[in-house]
């Protein structure tokens, strides 16, 4: 993670946030496709130095989520 970039550092603190959030939740439910999504949300902003990037991944994670959860 870029520390240099306020963009990135709070691009980062906010999806880990929401990571952090769907963890707890899939924790709570003893659902793997919530802890699955909320545990890569947490993690991969660490190794990701593109605000872009980082909101694409976002974007994908989360849309594989709901096209997941809506399947089974």
């Amino acid at each position: 993670m870029n520390l240099s970039d306020p963009a990135v550092l709070i691009s980062g603190l906010f999806i880990g946030l929401v990571g952090v959030a769907l963890f707890m939740y899939g924790k709570k439910q003893c659902n793997l496709r919530f802890l699955g999504a909320g545990a890569a949300l947490c993690i991969y902003p660490y190794f990701v130095s593109s605000v872009l990037l980082i909101w694409l991944i976002a974007a994908a994670c989360l849309g594989l989520l709901v096209l997941t959860s809506r399947a089974g």
